[in-house]
């Protein structure tokens, strides 16, 4: 029992350190506005500032996603700490658009080394029998600290002095703490090895998992799509067609989607494979009918809303997703593939935000959003409709 006890409060402990580490990541994105104030770039800038964040995890997951395995866990933890700490030094000290892409190039590093290390470490410590909760706590942490991150950095811009650089010096605080704390938890990978014989990993799809990857990796896709348009453009919506300036209600419509995507996991667990992609598609779909609505009529509620339906079906459908793909892949291949799942979820963080913020100029924010939307709708609806004829479920 006390062995059982120590072991949830190690797993609590990472996933606390989990938190703090995506809470960076996100920071940000209510003081977006405040930033094209100070520096006068436009809202195409604001997509590609963001995106590098993508693209960096993406870079980190492709090339060093397995290093933990090799070095050990906590090592790979104080790595992605010191790119957090060095991402908000970048942020305090800006006084032009490169410092800002470098912080947003650290915090992706930062978060690419935390997703795979932190993951792991918080389901390896948990007693044994807890493997479903410690994944629902890994999940549910990183979901977490992303809405905690707009919440956080909102609150303190609109209420505290200093808006663009007290949220990054709480956050440096934040960051020293949680390296006492990995710096005190126990190493839980075994036999370690050289950093020299850690090999990018290859994604790749095996044939068998062929029917079940397509519709997985469309949903996914179209949920982180979501989430980066809400992250990187909803402030400036929110300011410009709403005159809510506001940045910690900004703040918070952000981290609802954040929070609801941990209430849509809850529920796939319950759920079951078969039910939750499915329905997590659904909920996708309603969001992004009522993101249109919003930007058609011009109401906030429709804004909150949107935010709430989308994250529980972003939930839904990734944890469905995840556990769709596990299920289908051969265990020699699973990692690489899920990897590969990875890689496309975040390509929807980047790519579509980008293709916002190309539009933005010609068509404006409103109608760039709407095809967004419509595009968006096409490939969940697509992905919905495939499930239907074809239910998935997990067998492994």
């Amino acid at each position: 029992m006390a062995g059982d006890r120590r072991g949830w409060r190690v797993c609590l402990l990472g996933g606390a350190v989990f938190a703090v580490c995506m809470t960076g990541t996100t920071l940000p994105t209510p003081l977006y506005p405040l930033y094209q104030e100070k520096f006068g770039f436009s809202e195409l800038t604001v997509t590609v500032v963001y995106a590098v964040y993508a693209f960096a995890v993406i870079g980190v997951l492709l090339l060093v996603g397995n290093a933990s395995d090799a070095v050990g866990r906590r090592p790979v933890l104080l790595w992605g700490l010191g790119c957090a700490t060095a991402s908000a030094l970048c942020f305090l000290c800006a006084t032009g658009l490169g410092l800002l892409y470098a912080g947003r190039l650290l915090s992706g590093l930062s978060a690419g080394l935390f997703t795979g290390a932190a993951t792991a470490y918080v389901m390896e410590s948990a007693p044994p029998g807890g493997a479903s909760r410690a994944t629902f706590v890994a999940t549910a942490v990183n979901m977490g600290g992303l809405g905690c991150g707009p919440l956080l950095a909102g609150v303190l811009a609109q209420y505290a002095a200093w808006p663009l650089y007290l949220p990054f010096a709480v956050h440096l605080a934040l960051v020293a703490c949680s390296a006492c704390v990995v710096l005190w938890l126990p190493e839980t990978v075994g036999e370690r090895r050289p950093l020299t014989t850690v090999r990018p990993q290859r994604p790749g799809v095996p044939a068998p998992v062929h029917p079940v990857f397509g519709p997985a990796a469309a949903a996914s896709f179209v949920g982180f799509a979501l989430f980066g348009v809400f992250t990187s453009v909803s402030p400036a919506f929110l300011a410009q067609s709403l005159d809510v300036t506001d940045h910690a209600v900004s703040g918070l419509v952000v981290a609802l989607a954040f929070f609801s995507s941990t209430g849509g996991q809850l529920a796939a667990g319950r759920a079951g494979v078969g039910r939750s992609l499915p329905l997590g598609c659904v909920g996708l779909f309603a969001g992004l009918a009522l993101l249109a609505g919003a930007l058609h009529w011009d109401l906030l509620a429709l804004v909150v809303l949107s935010a709430i339906v989308g994250g529980v079906g972003q939930g839904l459908a990734f944890r469905g997703a995840l556990s769709a793909v596990g299920g289908a892949s051969p265990a020699n291949r699973r990692a690489a593939v899920i990897s590969t799942l990875f890689v496309v979820a975040y390509t929807g963080i980047s790519v579509p935000v980008i293709g916002v913020g190309l539009l933005t100029d010609p068509m404006g924010l409103v109608g760039a959003g709407l095809v967004f939307i419509a595009c968006m709708a096409v490939l969940v609806v697509t992905a919905a409709g495939y499930l239907l004829r074809r239910p998935v479920t997990a067998r492994a």
